[in-house]
């Protein structure tokens, strides 16, 4: 997302009924608008109930819709994303309607952007609500896996493999932390992850290419 333009900042209120796109993005007068501070299942995204799969992506779009109604909504552009759509903030009857999705469940807060949300987060992970009642991909994860398949082999220079090689160290000591579960799974942690400062480490990694190299698979959220 970035920083938000002179233009953005100065930029008036967008209002109006609002269509409904997927569990955090919708259209106000033919503007498209992506929620800020918050990240939904992705429309195709499952979600394993005891390894059952779960619509989570399709449900979540039909909780933003429940959330929304026909009521006139207010948003406040703050920056444009990649792909061209205003990223604003948007309220019904002074109620924020990013909060109020995290708070129920459906969607995460992206830390990426700004910690707004993440005690709404704690909240429903913690009542276990909406998503966190199963286990699932964090959103961007799960966008950063299907950009990857997508891509031809011989190019995969993909968003993920990025991600696995990127380095996380702090104060000369690698911060990731692998952990054995009680089940005998051998996973990891990354530093911002939800229980990462709760899991006893087992060992530490600087990069997620040398934790799967050491027998360790990402942690998925619950």
């Amino acid at each position: 997302m970035g920083l938000v333009t002179p233009s953005l900042a100065a930029a008036q209120n967008i209002e109006g009924p609002a269509e409904i796109i997927d569990g955090d993005s919708l259209r106000i007068a033919g503007t498209e608008i992506r929620l800020f501070g918050v990240d939904a299942p992705e429309f195709s995204q499952p979600c394993f109930s005891n390894g059952t799969a779960v619509a989570c992506g399709a449900l979540a779009k039909d909780m933003l819709a429940g959330l929304i109604g026909s009521a006139v909504l207010t948003c406040q552009p703050r920056d444009t994303d990649r792909y061209g759509r205003i990223v604003a903030t948007c309220w019904i009857s002074g109620v924020d309607v990013g909060e109020a999705l995290v708070e129920a469940g459906w969607a995460t807060a992206f830390r990426r952007y700004g910690n707004d949300y993440v005690a709404a987060e704690t909240k429903a992970r913690t009542a276990r609500t909406g998503i966190w009642q199963w286990d699932f991909e964090m959103p961007e994860d799960y966008r950063a896996s299907r950009e990857a398949e997508l891509q031809p082999r011989a190019a995969q220079a993909s968003p993920r493999s990025a991600a696995t090689a990127r380095q996380y160290e702090g104060n000369g000591q690698c911060l990731i932390k692998g952990n054995h579960s009680r089940r005998g799974d051998w996973i990891y942690h990354l530093p911002g992850m939800p229980y990462y400062a709760a899991t006893r480490a087992e060992a530490y990694f600087c990069t997620e290419v040398e934790a799967q190299a050491a027998g360790y698979r990402r942690a998925i959220v619950r």
